[in-house]
């Protein structure tokens, strides 16, 4: 079962790989990729063009947990929605990892970024930003204006991106998105939407020429969960969760 299902309505665990050269786009590559992917996952039946030329393969949403890959013209992205384990979405990605070079003719080298990355949905019929500001709360200096006479929040989505090291090639990145527009405040009509938190690690630049793209990616992952563990569950999911369930 996966651990973190219990802390958000979904859960999604994404990686993407960013190249520097612009992917193959031959129909023949194209539909050999995927037919390899689909070989392991035969339930990715669903294959369709996007209309800004993107292609995507993906399994039947309605069973509330899917698969999906995607390739655009600088970037291969793989994804599972509600998987039973980060371990399934991660296989998942390990092999799409491991196509890529001899499918997409994508080398090491031509790595611009890697990343691996969850996202947390949670569903609220209410003002987004509002209650993003009250979970998280506001720094000191913006108190003052959140507390104006009348005032109502219509934009408020933190976001932090740390380095890891010297270099800066490794980073962390936390995100929260709102979908609360002025519309719904003016009119104090709230859709039950979802606010959604991402949270990402990011290997910047090529690789060296003996560290494959699983490699790094296992790192990622594992420094990942670090993190999530000590920092982002108890300062950011709960503190969401709690406060969606008080309204």
């Amino acid at each position: 079962m996966n651990p973190y299902s219990a802390l958000a309505d979904d859960v999604f665990v994404n990686m993407n790989l960013n190249t520097e050269m612009q992917l193959p786009t031959g129909r023949e590559t194209i539909l050999d990729f995927f037919e390899r992917v689909q070989k392991t996952y035969p339930s990715l039946r669903n294959f369709y063009t996007r209309e800004n030329g993107d292609f995507v393969l993906e399994e039947d949403k309605e069973q509330g947990h899917h698969r999906w890959l995607s390739l655009e013209p600088r970037r291969v992205c793989s994804g599972h929605v509600n998987p039973g384990s980060v371990d399934d979405a991660f296989e998942q990605h390990r092999l799409v990892l491991q196509l890529v070079p001899y499918m997409l003719s994508v080398s090491p080298l031509d790595c611009e970024a890697l990343d691996f990355m969850m996202g947390f949905d949670f569903s609220y019929a209410g003002n987004h930003d509002e209650l993003v500001a009250e979970a998280l709360g506001t720094s000191s200096a913006l108190e003052g204006l959140a507390e104006v006479h009348n005032a109502k929040i219509l934009n408020f989505e933190p976001s932090i991106t740390i380095a890891l090291e010297d270099s800066c090639r490794q980073q962390a990145r936390i995100m929260v998105e709102t979908r609360t527009s002025a519309y719904h405040v003016r009119k104090d009509d709230f859709p039950d939407d979802q606010i959604t938190v991402y949270f990402t690690l990011r290997q910047y630049g090529s690789l060296t020429p003996e560290t494959s793209f699983e490699d790094t990616l296992v790192r990622l992952r594992d420094q990942h969960e670090r993190m999530l563990e000590s920092y982002v569950i108890d300062q950011v999911l709960r503190p969401l969760a709690q406060a969606i369930s008080t309204k």
